[in-house]
């Protein structure tokens, strides 16, 4: 319910709303690993139509922005949903790699720069710039996450009682 109904605050605050979506789809694997999730229902696959639908909302809002970040973010959007597609067609997870969410990082920060940096207007160069400062990490991301995928074998609740466990035994060393 709470992805259904977060990413909505998009619609009237687009950067924070865009953040909240962003949480709870952090934080609902977490929730599931307590809780359980249907063994009849695929996780990954109800995950990327979530993602698919906050990122639906922010495309929305997108389309009131000036031309050039409108166009751009909106053929990163077509371009991420050509990949989100072709994978669940093939189940070939380099196509993550090819195409890399650059959709989401370029749209927060069109909306921080709208926000807190009015006067700051995305030229071709500026935005050609950005778009390659934000693919680094984000390819980063999508190779440890979907290719590689390093945090398969780990069990959110089980990574945070063991970071937990660390800290406390720091403090009281520490203390």
């Amino acid at each position: 319910g709470v992805r259904l109904v977060a990413p909505l605050t998009i619609l009237r605050w687009p950067l924070a709303g865009t953040l909240v979506a962003i949480a709870a789809d952090t934080v609902d694997i977490i929730i599931f690993d307590v809780f359980g999730f249907p063994e009849f229902i695929e996780y990954q696959q109800v995950d990327k139509i979530l993602d698919s639908y906050y990122m639906a909302l922010d495309l929305i809002v997108v389309q009131r922005w000036a031309t050039l970040p409108r166009v751009t973010a909106s053929a990163l959007f077509a371009y991420r949903m050509i990949g989100v597609a072709a994978f669940e067609v093939t189940d070939a997870r380099a196509l993550l790699l090819v195409f890399p969410n650059v959709f989401e990082p370029f749209f927060l920060l069109q909306a921080w720069l709208l926000r807190f940096r009015p006067g700051y207007v995305l030229t071709s160069r500026r935005t050609a710039a950005w778009i390659v400062v934000l693919l680094v990490p984000k390819l980063a991301q999508e190779y440890l996450l979907h290719y590689a995928r390093v945090l398969d074998d780990y069990v959110a609740t089980d990574v945070i009682g063991d970071a937990w466990r660390a800290v406390w035994r720091w403090v009281r060393r520490v203390a």
